[in-house]
């Protein structure tokens, strides 16, 4: 899913354009979008990294975080 570097590019200039004359409703629009999609890739990237961090639990035992988590859904904490 990821966003390009012109994407964020794009970003930025639609934030320092905002802050320096305004936005059409076009740009807002778009701005909205842009930053929805940056989101979501923050995210995708984060779970991503925490699907493969490994947890040693105080016996020795190591588990992976993403079977903690799931397993916590589980139980419903």
């Amino acid at each position: 899913m990821g966003i390009t570097k012109e994407e964020i590019a794009r970003i930025n200039e639609l934030y320092h354009k905002s802050k320096a004359e305004g936005l059409t409703e076009a740009e807002k629009e778009e701005q909205r979008q842009l930053r929805g999609r940056y989101i979501a890739s923050v995210r995708e990237n984060l779970r991503g990294q925490l699907n493969n961090v490994d947890i040693q639990n105080p016996d020795g035992s190591v588990e992976h975080l993403k079977d903690r988590l799931k397993n916590k859904k589980h139980y419903g904490n």
